[in-house]
């Protein structure tokens, strides 16, 4: 579904509250700032989902938008905001960071936590929200890059920003049959980008404690697939010790097996849904993500997503698209 803003139709002392009410119920709780002096509210922006990705694209004469303490704990699942700034230049102030973006520079900020955007010329940008559980990533690490530019000569950050413009700037893409399969690697891009900054600074130091978490949850993630991965391997491969491993991740608010366990149910849930992966058998599903007993795979699928797994493969071949998408943003007109 496409949710087209734009408050040209909108008498001018509700445009306000209109782009307030349109972005806080797509997108996130916000407080929004119009300054007076530019006249009436005004805003042209598309918001669309793209399977795990929610596109908001937008040029509004918005002075600066706010997520206060109280909107952070608002009902939203924990996620991330990544902007990619169009024109001119703002500012992201989140946890004692300021970040000053440029055109195609890329930020991340998190819902969870007071921040703020500023621009004196409006807002002129794409953002993308995606679930912080779609990233697999420890939030304490996540939090880590948030409100720094991650842009500037980074080969990472340098394929992301175009990808992503693109993404953005292709209406066909998100009403393409196919368009729900672009939302997994776009997500997995955007997690490269994350570990591969973390990797750039902390890494270069001795490994502090949230660098060695995304560490052995990269480990973890990449032999998900293993149906012997038990934590001392996970230890031997880390030189740790396996206390010290559950020490790390109790500290992370991570439990070992109900991690692995929901991250293969979800590896199975994603693959059940792909079109791409319907010549394999559902056990064949489950052992690319490590299980080897179907009737056990079968009841924690259902305890997990209350279907069983033929159940939600059959859900998905009624929506073989799963979301539809939006155009992107195009100018307002003068």
């Amino acid at each position: 579904m496409t949710d087209i803003l734009d408050t040209r139709s909108v008498p001018a002392a509700d445009r306000a509250e209109v782009v307030r009410e349109t972005i806080g119920s797509r997108k996130v709780r916000v407080e929004i700032d119009f300054p007076a002096e530019a006249g009436p509210a005004a805003a042209y922006g598309a918001i669309s989902q793209l399977g795990q990705l929610t596109l908001c694209s937008v040029r509004s004469n918005a002075l600066s938008v706010e997520r206060t303490p109280a909107l952070a704990r608002d009902e939203l699942p924990p996620s991330i905001f990544l902007g990619l700034q169009l024109a001119g230049s703002s500012l992201v102030v989140q946890g004692g960071r300021e970040a000053v973006l440029k055109p195609r520079d890329l930020v991340i900020y998190d819902s969870t936590a007071p921040y703020t955007l500023v621009d004196t010329d409006g807002i002129r940008q794409h953002f993308f929200r995606i679930p912080m559980a779609a990233l697999r990533l420890p939030h304490d690490a996540i939090r880590q890059i948030c409100a720094t530019t991650l842009s500037p000569g980074h080969p990472i950050a340098d394929l992301v920003a175009p990808y992503l413009y693109r993404l953005a700037s292709h209406p066909d893409i998100y009403t393409h049959p196919a368009a729900d399969a672009v939302s997994h690697p776009s997500v997995e891009l955007v997690r490269a980008l994350i570990t591969t900054h973390l990797d750039a600074g902390a890494l270069e130091k001795e490994p502090p404690h949230a660098t060695l978490l995304v560490r052995i949850m990269e480990y973890v993630r990449a032999h998900l697939g293993d149906p012997g991965l038990h934590a001392g391997q996970i230890a031997a491969e880390h030189h740790i010790s396996v206390r010290h491993l559950y020490n790390v991740l109790a500290a992370g608010g991570i439990s070992l097996g109900d991690w692995i366990r929901s991250q293969r149910l979800e590896g199975c849930r994603e693959d059940l849904a792909r079109p791409g992966l319907r010549s394999l058998t559902i056990a064949t599903v489950a052992r690319r993500w490590g299980f080897t007993d179907p009737s056990s795979f079968g009841r924690l699928f259902r305890a997990a997503y209350g279907l069983s797994p033929r159940e939600w493969r059959t859900l998905g071949d009624r929506d073989p698209v799963g979301a539809t998408g939006v155009s992107s943003l195009i100018p307002a007109p003068e």
